[in-house]
C-alpha cells in the first residue's frame, strides 16, 4: 500500500503548498526514521526544581492562551499577571505548527542535551511519550507542583502513556472535528462532506496522522481503535486520491486559522478551541461535531533536557493550575480545561455561558461516538507513518 502512495506522489512532482514549512514528517524523513527508535528508552533525569526566578521560554502553538492588551504578553493577560505575581519573565513562542515538524526541527539540539533555550514544550500525548522514550523529556519533581497535584482532573491522572504523570502536565484537552465557514458551506456536518465535489479545492485536512486519518475512517464506518494496518493504509490512499484530484486543497498544520477567515477554504478538519477563537472575529466560523464522532486528545507540558530554567517552568505549571488562573485561560481558548474547580469559578463570576460550554466541560452526550487518539501497533507504526509522511511531504 505505502508503495502505491509513493508511486503516485512521485508522479505528482510538486509539494503541497504549506507542507515544506509545516507539520508532519518534516519532509517525510522524520516519519520514516522515528518509528525505528520511538520506543527506545533514553536516559531520563528529574528536572531540578531550583529557584523560581529569572525568565523562562515556552514553545506552543497559536491561539493557545488568553491575550492581554496588545497581545499574549500584554497587560491583563495570564502571562503578564504571572510575571507580576512571581517576578519571572515569560518568553512565549508560538512556534509549533504541529508535533512532527517541530520535533524534527529541535531533535538535533535535544540529541546534544540542549533545548534551544526552551523550558517548556507543549506536545500531544503520543508525542510527549516519544520525547520521554528518547530521553528528551525530563521527569518532574512533584513536590514543586502542589496545585497540579491537588487540582488536576481525576480523569487525566492515570493515562496509559504516562500512568503516574511522571513527566507530563496536561495543558489543555480538546476535540478534533470540522471547522466550517457556515456562510459558505452551511450543509457540512460529516467528514464525508469534505469529499463532496462541490467543495473541490476548498477543503484542508490536518497533518496530524492521529487526528485526520481516524476521522476519515469513522466516516467510513471503521473503528480506529480496531483498525488493521491495511485499513489505515487504505484510508491514507483515499486521502491521497483526493489530494491528487484537487478535492483536498492542502494538508496543513494550523494554517486553516488564516485560510478560513480569508475565504480561501470553506471547511477544514481542525480543533475545537481554534474555532471558538476565530469566531470572535467572524461569527460565520464554527466548530461542527462530525456526525460520525470526533477525536479527543490532550496536549501536555514537558520540561525538555537542557532546559535552562526548570525552576521557573515549575512555577508556571503550578500557576496555571490555580483554578482562577486556569479559568482565565479557558474563557479565551475554549478548550477542555484539565483543572478541577474552573466551572465553579465561572459560576461564581456569573459566567453561565462559560460554565455550560460543552467545549470546556463536554458532557457524555456531547462526545458520544467520539474516540481518543488511537495508538498504532508498534509492528505497523513505521509503515503507516511512512505512508502518511510521503503523502504530506508530496
Amino acid at each position: 500500500m505505502s508503495s502505491r502512495v509513493n508511486e503516485r506522489n512521485a508522479r505528482r512532482g510538486t509539494k503541497l503548498g504549506a507542507v515544506a514549512a509545516t507539520l508532519a514528517v518534516a519532509i517525510g524523513l522524520a516519519a520514516c526514521g522515528l518509528g525505528d527508535d520511538s520506543d527506545d528508552d533514553g536516559d531520563v533525569q528529574v528536572a531540578e526544581a531550583g529557584p523560581a526566578e529569572g525568565e523562562f521560554t515556552m514553545s506552543t502553538g497559536p491561539l493557545y492562551i488568553d491575550k492581554g492588551e496588545g497581545g499574549v504578553d500584554g497587560p491583563g493577560g495570564t502571562l503578564a499577571e504571572f510575571e507580576e505575581a512571581t517576578g519571572i519573565s515569560p518568553n512565549y513562542l508560538e512556534d509549533i505548527n504541529g508535533n512532527e515538524s517541530f520535533f524534527a526541527k529541535i531533535r538535533p539540539e535535544l540529541e546534544n542535551g540542549e533545548s534551544g533555550g526552551r523550558d517548556i514544550i507543549i506536545a500531544t500525548d503520543w508525542m510527549a511519550k516519544r520525547y520521554h522514550d528518547l530521553g528528551y523529556a525530563q521527569d518532574l519533581d512533584k513536590a514543586a507542583l502542589p496545585n497540579v497535584e491537588e487540582n488536576m482532573l481525576d480523569s487525566l491522572r492515570d493515562p496509559d502513556f504516562d500512568p503516574e504523570r511522571s513527566y507530563t502536565v496536561p495543558w489543555q484537552s480538546g476535540l478534533t472535528g470540522i471547522v466550517v465557514r457556515s456562510d459558505l458551506a452551511p450543509d457540512i456536518d460529516s467528514v464525508d462532506d469534505l469529499f463532496d465535489p462541490q467543495y473541490k479545492g476548498k477543503v484542508t485536512l490536518l497533518e496530524e496522522l492521529r487526528d485526520t486519518v481516524p476521522l476519515v475512517m469513522m466516516a467510513d464506518g471503521i473503528d480506529p481503535h480496531e483498525a488493521t494496518a491495511e485499513e489505515w493504509l487504505d484510508t491514507i490512499e483515499k486521502i491521497s486520491d483526493a489530494v491528487d484530484s484537487g478535492q483536498i486543497r492542502d494538508i496543513t498544520g494550523n494554517d486553516y486559522i488564516d485560510d478560513l477567515p480569508r475565504g480561501d477554504i470553506v471547511a477544514a478538519i481542525g480543533w475545537s478551541g481554534d474555532a471558538v477563537v476565530l469566531q470572535y472575529d467572524d461569527p460565520n466560523i464554527e466548530f461542527v461535531m462530525p456526525a460520525d464522532g470526533c477525536v479527543i486528545w490532550s496536549d501536555d507540558m514537558i520540561i525538555p533536557v537542557g532546559a535552562p530554567n526548570p525552576g521557573a517552568a515549575y512555577a508556571f505549571m503550578d500557576y496555571v493550575y490555580d483554578p482562577e488562573n486556569a479559568a482565565q485561560i479557558a474563557a479565551y481558548v475554549n478548550y477542555t480545561t484539565p483543572v478541577e474547580g474552573v466551572r465553579e469559578v465561572f459560576e461564581r463570576q456569573g459566567e453561565k455561558a462559560l460554565a455550560n460550554n460543552e467545549l470546556i466541560f463536554p458532557s457524555e452526550e456531547f462526545v458520544e461516538g467520539c474516540v481518543t487518539q488511537p495508538s498504532l501497533d508498534p509492528e505497523d507504526e513505521q509503515e503507516i507513518e511512512q505512508a502518511w509522511g510521503e503523502l504530506v511531504a508530496g
